[in-house]
């Protein structure tokens, strides 16, 4: 006599624990790129800061970087990257700076300044990506709260609430 394995009660609990796997997986998945990309964006920022303020006739043409890189990043890579994008991303750096982002890192890692990896002058985006767990999104909300005890609270509310 064979069994008949989808009216098992068994198949319908290993089903079951198969489904919440995957949708775990895939939530995780989801979080890590958005972390990444979010790192990125500060990444992109911090590049931006940087070359504007590596001289004064730099600071002079900022908005003509932004513009420049803002056409040809669009080119590249498409939506996303025009300039007013580029400008949250460095107003995302300058909110975030780097001296914020490597004692959130500190902390949450026990590691200290010096031990964290630094490539390039930038942190291993798996690094950075642990300072961001918020989506993109969400740091461009919270770039409008000018007080920044007031960000503070909206950025930890948002994470502890699950905001989206």
């Amino acid at each position: 006599m064979t069994m008949n394995l989808a009216d098992s009660t068994d198949y319908g609990k290993v089903h079951a624990e198969i489904i919440l796997l995957l949708e775990a997986a895939r939530r995780n998945a989801v979080r890590s790129v958005n972390a990444l990309m979010t790192a990125t964006y500060w990444e992109i920022g911090r590049r931006i800061v940087e070359f504007e303020q590596g001289g004064a006739q730099r600071a002079d043409y900022g908005s003509a970087l932004i513009k420049r890189l803002g056409t040809d990043l669009t080119k590249t890579y498409g939506r996303g990257f025009g300039w007013r994008n580029l400008t949250q991303m460095r107003s995302f750096y300058q909110a975030w700076p780097a001296e914020l982002i490597l004692q959130t890192l500190s902390a949450k890692s026990s590691r200290s300044h010096s031990e964290l990896s630094v490539i390039n002058n930038s942190l291993e985006f798996n690094q950075l990506s642990v300072a961001f767990p918020l989506p993109w999104s969400a740091y461009v909300c919270l770039l409008s709260v000018k007080n920044l005890d007031a960000r503070a609270f909206y950025e930890t509310e948002a994470l502890r609430c699950g905001w989206s």
